[in-house]
């Protein structure tokens, strides 16, 4: 398989597992709905960093201790499941009425930038099941006789940069609709949709075994 080869089939492969519907469009979307472009921005940003750093630790070999140690997965894996189950009951149980209203929820109220930011590379990178998925899906469109550091790396600013198209199409996508998602029924509901989400999956994320 040549470069060209290997490219073509990843940018294939990587952008229809892109669009795929999971945690991190959720998030997006959401937050797109919620809190605006902006907010919205950052926590897809904050993704594309989670995905780099899985990227540039499979680079490196270390993202392969996370399929060849048990401890070390079931570690991250529970700080995961941990992390968006805390999420999801807030969103769930604490739904808002008004932007960033109820100050006193973490989850709920209208953070900063910075925190969408923060949230958003969490969310990525306490997920072990991207640093598994990285380990033996990248080196797979690795040619032959090709430095395999720097070209999975490479892969991965790939599949970062398809993220970014996608989340921003997402995010334009909400804009027409912006002032009928502002409505405090609609919000509630949001929250609660998104706060079911996040807790679904970390449970299916608590419930993951290693392969």
């Amino acid at each position: 398989m040549t470069i060209a080869q290997a490219l073509i089939a990843f940018c294939i492969a990587a952008g229809l597992l892109t669009i795929a519907p999971g945690l991190d469009t959720a998030l997006v979307l959401r937050t797109a709905a919620a809190e605006g472009p902006r907010g919205a921005g950052r926590a897809a940003l904050g993704i594309v960093a989670g995905c780099l750093t899985w990227g540039a630790a499979v680079a490196l070999g270390l993202g392969a201790l996370l399929a060849a140690s048990q401890v070390a997965f079931n570690v991250l894996k529970r700080a995961g499941a941990l992390y968006l189950v805390w999420l999801g009951l807030n969103l769930l149980f604490k739904p808002r009425s008004r932007f960033g209203i109820e100050s006193e929820d973490p989850v709920a109220s209208a953070p900063s930038d910075r925190n969408w930011l923060g949230r958003g590379y969490l969310t990525n990178l306490l997920n072990p099941k991207v640093g598994v998925f990285y380990v033996s899906f990248l080196p797979q469109f690795l040619p032959a006789h090709i430095p395999a550091g720097p070209f999975i790396f490479l892969l991965a600013a790939l599949h970062a940069l398809m993220g970014l198209a996608w989340f921003a199409l997402l995010i334009f996508a909400t804009r027409p609709i912006a002032r009928a998602l502002k409505r405090p029924a609609v919000i509630r509901r949001l929250d609660r949709m998104t706060g079911v989400v996040f807790l679904s999956f970390g449970v299916k994320l608590a419930l993951v075994r290693q392969h």
